[in-house]
């Protein structure tokens, strides 16, 4: 990718399959700034995510994400982790989508389990008794909406692997192979 080429990253998928990882990491090899959508929600409105959703409900939380996908679209040169349903939302997927190239993290519910619990985030969606049955049920139900976007296989592979498969796609400007597991159009 030629370096003055200065499109966005955008990066999607479900928590914890290495949004935030990855995304710093093509950051760095492209001295690129980046945006971490929760974080930078968080730093506006001064509490987590877990507390916006517990004090203003979630359809506050989704319009600061469209109010901040409308922000993000008219700047170049970014990376940017989205939340889990960030992307989901049409309007959200149609304004960034022109700014640069959508990527989709994909991970077993498996790992996707492992990592969470590993991490010290609270995440309210997987607030309830089977965390793994919820997992796969929610990865079930966006299937459709995720495979919407380039899809890139994140489990047993490092940050720095991802990162320079997602560089390799935009060099060649080719579309990533879909998941034997998925259904790709």
């Amino acid at each position: 990718m030629q370096r003055n080429d200065r499109k966005n990253i955008i990066l999607t998928g479900f928590m914890a399959t290495g949004k935030t990882t990855v995304g710093k990491t093509l950051a760095t090899r492209l001295n690129y700034d980046f945006v971490d959508t929760d974080e930078l929600i968080e730093s506006r409105v001064g509490m987590t995510v877990a507390e916006l959703f517990e004090e203003r409900g979630e359809a506050a939380f989704r319009k600061l994400e469209a109010e901040l996908a409308l922000e993000l679209a008219d700047k170049s040169g970014l990376v940017i982790a989205t939340g889990g349903r960030f992307m989901l939302d049409g309007d959200n997927a149609a304004v960034l989508e022109r700014s640069g190239r959508v990527f989709c993290l994909v991970a077993t519910p498996e790992e996707i389990l492992q990592r969470v619990e590993q991490d010290d985030i609270v995440r309210p969606l997987l607030q309830v008794p089977d965390t793994l049955e919820h997992i796969t049920g929610l990865l079930r139900q966006r299937n459709e909406g995720y495979g919407q976007f380039i899809q890139l296989i994140t489990s047993e592979k490092d940050p720095e692997t991802v990162a320079g498969e997602i560089l390799g796609i935009m060099e060649s400007g080719a579309e990533a192979p879909c998941p034997s597991d998925k259904t790709c159009s």
